[in-house]
Parts: structure tokens; C-alpha cells; sequence
């Protein structure tokens, strides 16, 4: 398959994405014109070896299943999550200012880097909930795609102490400027209005909205030679696309299943994030109808524990790359490059679920594969982050490990990979679906 028709469905689902709804929403429809069918939590499930299907919780949150084709004695997981740090909408978000402008009252979503989204020309995406003319209760999706919002640096000659470090205050100095001399009854009759085109709602009321702001920049191609991806969302939407670009090109003889939590950004606590049940509902359900069952109660507990213990969790997060201007910030031998291959992600206090077996299962792959491999490990006087695979190893029991691709600038409102690095990752992906012994 084209390493550019990659890069160009990659774009495209970043530009598709700009919040956790809208990338379950896509990776949905990608799904289901691959032959995958959506099942419903809430109803009976029928289900048969060989079959692909997917689930969807809080709409998004997603969990896409394909069973073996013989026996369920173990499972391909692959994890990521659809969440990014960034600033969502207050409920009561309009505010008028003095200046004369509506602005937005907006609360931080995760452990954004702020500086970066002055001057930016922000849209506005999310899902809405109204009451129909009927009386109807619906959810949809909107996205402003065009630049309705800006945050306005403050002029240097107004603070000459701008380049000194200066904090930022999200409360006082990042609400966005909306409309001029708008009343506050102007944000809903805008949502209405801007519902009405997409979805042609005609005379309905709206009752609550989940809404994020988010940079109207394209993704792009960046470098002499294209070497780099700039968008903002690689942390994670990266992880997600590679994930269900593996699934799609297996071979579909293994049981596999990709995961996609919302909510990693926040702890993942929540009904859909990785230290909820979600993930664990769907495989129970599944072993309960296809696993080596030998009855009721301890029997069906015995089974899903030998399932779970023979499966593997690779857990799909971006990686701190070495970066130029600031090398002293990663441990010498811990830097891993731009399109140098994956990186295995190590930490001693657990922060990632990675161990020395894991570890070698996923270097073999990469060695079947023909892929490049990295390996990060923090400062020894820093701290470090996490992901889904030490919660999700916590909550199952399954063996995992973290990997990711490298990237710059995490958690900013524009972030830069290498193009190189989403196709190692997504053949050594393919190669771990495929993998008929995990052990």
C-alpha cells in the first residue's frame, strides 16, 4: 500500500477531527466501509468466529473487535486514546466584555501549553443537544470549520517583560473574542443557525453542548523533502489513524481489537475512559459467547482469565523526540529522532506499562517487520508522564507495553512528527496482528 495514500488519509482524518466525537465518527464510517458492523451496548449480541464489528461509548470512545476465525485462545490489543488538551467552552460561555466584544468563557481540557494559541485562527467544533419541534431529543455534531474566535497577544510595547517567562492566566487573559458587539443571546442563535446548515435542525431548541475551540490550520507537510507532518491533535489522533490503519490491513485470521478512550488527557477516569469498565464490558461479552467456557460463574472467571493472560496490550502514545534547541531536556542515551522508527517507552516507577517481555515481543516485530526501533526513558531528574497502558494493564490484567511515534512539541496547538515514522509504526502494528504466537 502507497506511503503517500497514508499520509494523505492521515491528513485528511486530522482535518475530520477536530474533537474526540468527530475522529470516533470517522473512524466509524472507515469501519463500516470495511465490512465492520456497530453493535449496540444496550441490546443482545450475536456473535460468530470470523466476524468484525465495533462499539461506540459516549460517542467517543471506541472499541473495534475482529474475532479469529478459529477458537478465542487470545487477543491482538492495540490502545490509543482520541482526547487532546485544549480549551473547551464553558456552559454559560457568553460574556460581554467592556471593550465592546462577546467572548468565550473557556475552561482548560488537560495540560495544554497555552502560548501557543495566541493569535491563532480558532474554530469551533463539538456535539450539541436539542429538542426538536416534535418533541424529539438528538445529538449532533457540529463543526465551525472556518475562523469564528481569535485570543489577541498583548502588544510588547504594552509588556515589556513578554519574552521574560511570563505567566499566563487562563481565567483573565484567554477568553476569546467572538462577535462585536454581540449580547450573549448571540452565541445560541449562532449554534442555531450553524446547526441548521449542517444538519437542517429547522425550528428546534438547544438544551446543552460539549464545544472546544480548535486552530483552523490545515494539517500539512513540512520540510524540503516532506519529512515532517505538522497538525494540531497528533497527541493522540496519530496513535488512533496507525492503529486502525494496522487493523484494516491485517490479515484477519487473528482475534484483534483496537481501543480508542476518550479522556486519557484528564486521568481516564470516567464510563468511557480507560479505567472505566468500558473495554473490559466488551470482552467479557465476547468470551461469554465464544471462550472456552466450563459453565456458569467461576467457570465463565477461569476462562476470561486465561483469555486475558494470553493476549497482549500494545499501547499506542506519542513520544518525546530529542529535540534540537533543547537536548539537556532528555537523558543522552533516552533521545529518540524523528523518523527513526517507534519508540518502546520505559519507566522504572510504572508510569508506562512497559517490561522486559513485552519489550522483546515488540522488538521481534519490528525486526519481522523491517522497522526501525527507539527507546525513551526519562531524566533521572525529571518526571514523567503516562498513558492508557498502565491503566488499562491495572483495570485487565493484560500484558502491555508502551510505544509510540516521536514528535515535538506535545500538547501545543500545532505539534510536528516525522512521516517516515507512521509507516514503521503501522507495519510493525500489521505484524503484531498477524503474530499467530504471542508468547
Amino acid at each position: 500500500m502507497s506511503q503517500e495514500a497514508r499520509i494523505e488519509r492521515l491528513l485528511d482524518f486530522l482535518q475530520r477531527s477536530p474533537t474526540p466525537w468527530h475522529a470516533v465518527s470517522v473512524m466509524a464510517e472507515r469501519l463500516e466501509a470495511a465490512g465492520f458492523r456497530r453493535l449496540d451496548e444496550s441490546h443482545p449480541w450475536q456473535l460468530a468466529a470470523g466476524e468484525r464489528f465495533y462499539v461506540t461509548r459516549n460517542d467517543s470512545s471506541i472499541v473495534a473487535i475482529q474475532l479469529p476465525r478459529e477458537g478465542l485462545d487470545a487477543l491482538r490489543m492495540i490502545g490509543a486514546h482520541t482526547d487532546s488538551p485544549g480549551l473547551r467552552l464553558k456552559p454559560n460561555a457568553a460574556q460581554t466584555s467592556m471593550a465592546g466584544w462577546l467572548q468565550l468563557g473557556v475552561e482548560l481540557y488537560g495540560g495544554a501549553l497555552l502560548a501557543p494559541w495566541f493569535d491563532r485562527d480558532l474554530g469551533l467544533a463539538g456535539r450539541v443537544h436539542l429538542r426538536r419541534a416534535d418533541g424529539r431529543l438528538e445529538g449532533l455534531l457540529l463543526h465551525v470549520d472556518r475562523p469564528v474566535a481569535t485570543i489577541p497577544s498583548l502588544a510588547i510595547h504594552l509588556d515589556r517583560e513578554a519574552n521574560n517567562g511570563r505567566a499566563l492566566n487562563a481565567q483573565t487573559q484567554m477568553a476569546p473574542v467572538f462577535l462585536q458587539g454581540g449580547e450573549k443571546a448571540d452565541l445560541t442563535r449562532l449554534l442555531l443557525e450553524w446547526l441548521d446548515a449542517q444538519h437542517d435542525i429547522g425550528d428546534a431548541e438547544i438544551l446543552d453542548f460539549e464545544l472546544a475551540l480548535f486552530d483552523t490550520q490545515p494539517p500539512a507537510r513540512v520540510g524540503v523533502r516532506g519529512e515532517l507532518i505538522a497538525s494540531a491533535r497528533l497527541d493522540n489522533l496519530l496513535s488512533c489513524f496507525i492503529g486502525l490503519e494496522a487493523l484494516l490491513e491485517s490479515d484477519g485470521a487473528q482475534g484483534v481489537v483496537l481501543v480508542s478512550n476518550d479522556h486519557e488527557e484528564v486521568g481516564s477516569a470516567s464510563a468511557c475512559g480507560a479505567q472505566g469498565p468500558f473495554l473490559g464490558d466488551v470482552l467479557r461479552r465476547i468470551n461469554a459467547q465464544l471462550g472456552d467456557v466450563g459453565g456458569a460463574g467461576e467457570g465463565k472467571d477461569e476462562s476470561f482469565i486465561r483469555l486475558i493472560q494470553a493476549s497482549r496490550m500494545i499501547s499506542c502514545d506519542n513520544a518525546h523526540a530529542l529535540h534540537p534547541n533543547f537536548t539537556d531536556k532528555h537523558d543522552a542515551a533516552h533521545g529518540p529522532a524523528l523518523n527513526g522508527g517507534p519508540v518502546i517507552k520505559v519507566n522504572a516507577n510504572q508510569r508506562y506499562a512497559t517490561n522486559s517481555a513485552t519489550s522483546a515481543l515488540f522488538r521481534d516485530l519490528c525486526h519481522e517487520a523491517g522497522v526501525p526501533v527507539q527507546v525513551f526513558a526519562t531524566r533521572a531528574d525529571m518526571g514523567c508522564g503516562s498513558t492508557i497502558g498502565p491503566i488499562t494493564a491495572t483495570e485487565l490484567g493484560v500484558p502491555t507495553l508502551d510505544v509510540g511515534v516521536p514528535q515535538w512539541a506535545m500538547h501545543s496547538i500545532r505539534e510536528t512528527a516525522g512521516a517516515q515514522d507512521v509507516e514503521y509504526l503501522t507495519r510493525a502494528l500489521v505484524a503484531f496482528c498477524n503474530r499467530a504466537e504471542l508468547a
